[in-house]
C-alpha cells in the first residue's frame, strides 16, 4: 500500500497544496490520472472543489467522482485516489451513502495509491472519533478505512491562546484516551504528513508529531519508526 496522509492542504505562506507537491510527485511517479473525492466539501460545490485541486496540481489529470454514474466502478478503475479536506462527518456519511467505504479500502489494499489531506487523512485511521470537526451530519458509523491501526488528529496543535478558557486539543484527545486507553492517537501538525509504504509508516516534515496513549504524550519525528501502529 502507498498512502500519503497530509495534515492539511495549506501551510504557512505556501499556496494551496504547494508545500506537499514534492511528496505527491514522489508517490505518484509517472502516474497522472487521479480520481478526486470531494465529499468533505460542504460550503463549496463538488465541481468547484475538483477544479480547485486541478488548478493546484496542473500536471495531473483530476476527475471528480461525482462526475461518474457508477462511483464504485470509478474507484475500482482508479490508479490514484485523492480525498480532500473539509468536514470529516460529511465525508464519511457520503462514503457510506454511496457504499464506497469497502471498495475504497479494498482497492488501496490491492495497490491503488491514496492521497488525503485533513478529513481525507482522518478517515485513514480506525475511526473518526478524534476529528476536530463538528458533527453536522451523522454517518451510520464512525468506523473508517483503518489503514492505520490508530486514531489520527490532523491539524494537531498544542498552541494555547492567552485568555482562552475552552478545552485545548490535548485535553480533547486525552478525553478520548480516558475512554479508550489502549488506542493510540497520532497528532500530526500542519506542514507534515504520514506516509505508509506497505508495512512501513513514518512522518514527513520537520515538525514533530505527538503520540497519545493512555495518559502519556510522546513526541515523534521523521526518524521515528511508526510501523507498530499499522
Amino acid at each position: 500500500m502507498q498512502i500519503l496522509m497530509l495534515s492539511s492542504s495549506s501551510y504557512g505562506e505556501y499556496a494551496y497544496l504547494e508545500y506537499a507537491t514534492t511528496w505527491i510527485s514522489e508517490l505518484l511517479g509517472t502516474s497522472k490520472n487521479v480520481l478526486f473525492i470531494p465529499y468533505a466539501g460542504v460550503t463549496i460545490r463538488w465541481a468547484d472543489y475538483t477544479q480547485k485541486v486541478q488548478l493546484a496540481l496542473p500536471d495531473l489529470n483530476i476527475t471528480g467522482i461525482h462526475e461518474y454514474e457508477d462511483p464504485v466502478d470509478a474507484i475500482q478503475n482508479a490508479k490514484t485516489i485523492m480525498v480532500g479536506g473539509g468536514n470529516t462527518f460529511n465525508l464519511l456519511a457520503n462514503l457510506y451513502k454511496y457504499e464506497l467505504l469497502d471498495p475504497l479500502r479494498h482497492c488501496v489494499e490491492r495497490g491503488t495509491k491514496y492521497i488525503g489531506w485533513s478529513a481525507g487523512s482522518n478517515i485513514c485511521g480506525k475511526t473518526i472519533s478524534t476529528t476536530n470537526d463538528m458533527p453536522i451530519i451523522e454517518p451510520p458509523s464512525f468506523n473508517a478505512l483503518g489503514f492505520v491501526n490508530a486514531q489520527l488528529n490532523p491539524h494537531y496543535t498544542d498552541f494555547h491562546p492567552e485568555g482562552f478558557h475552552g478545552e485545548t486539543r490535548d485535553q480533547r484527545i486525552q478525553e478520548f484516551c480516558v475512554l479508550h486507553p489502549s488506542t493510540p492517537v497520532l497528532g500530526i501538525r500542519e506542514g507534515t504528513a504520514l506516509l505508509r509504504t506497505n508495512d512501513s509508516l513514518r512522518l514527513l516534515g520537520n515538525l514533530n508529531g505527538e503520540l497519545f496513549l493512555n495518559d502519556k504524550k510522546t513526541p515523534f519525528s521523521d526518524s521515528t519508526d511508526l510501523s507498530e501502529y499499522l
